[in-house]
């Protein structure tokens, strides 16, 4: 290899270093980690949550008992290695369905809906259970996504059902961070 390979070579490092690096700072200064911060609570196996299906007063059958589970995924994507126990919990975790509403946002030419708005509303509470303080308690916590509706009725409820599983999927993130944070 030739000097000038060499100095090609060396640059093209240095900039990838220089790119690079930065870029992995600011992932660990937003608070993003690989792995849960060493002699933190929520990383310890012996930890229990109790998170049961959330009640539902909402028209969607099923969006208490989805959100909870997106929940559980969401707790152990993002390093919860304890146990989901009802008996010996450590935590309570409880959240109500208050409501999925949905708005259109958008016509057709025909004036017909083109795009809805879908908007889910949760009220959660996180409490320690052995000593009975109250860790976070937040109520009209909302997510919104939207999807396209159509003449097609399958076509508009296979869109509705997908936006209901994204706003869940929202909502997990959020709630799954903040109780990261707490515990």
């Amino acid at each position: 290899m030739t000097a000038a390979g060499r100095t090609d070579a060396t640059l093209r490092s240095a900039l990838a270093a220089c790119i690079l690096i930065p870029f992995l700072l600011s992932l660990h200064a937003c608070g993003y980690r690989l792995k849960p911060e060493t002699g933190s609570r929520f990383a310890d196996p012996a930890l229990r949550l109790d998170l049961r299906p959330f009640p539902n007063a909402s028209f969607v059958p099923d969006a208490g008992v989805f959100l909870a589970a997106r929940l559980r995924e969401e707790l152990r994507r993002v390093g919860f290695v304890g146990v989901f126990d009802r008996t010996r919990a450590d935590y309570l975790i409880e959240g109500k369905v208050r409501e999925i509403r949905e708005d259109v946002s958008s016509h057709g030419s025909d004036g017909l809906a083109l795009e809805h708005r879908l908007t889910l509303v949760v009220d959660i509470r996180i409490q320690e259970i052995t000593r009975g303080r109250l860790l976070w308690k937040e109520e009209g916590i909302s997510e919104t996504a939207s999807y396209f509706a159509g003449a097609d009725f399958q076509y508009t409820e296979s869109n509705r059902r997908a936006a209901i599983e994204e706003v869940c999927r929202r909502m997990a993130r959020r709630i799954g961070q903040t109780t990261r944070v707490l515990l």
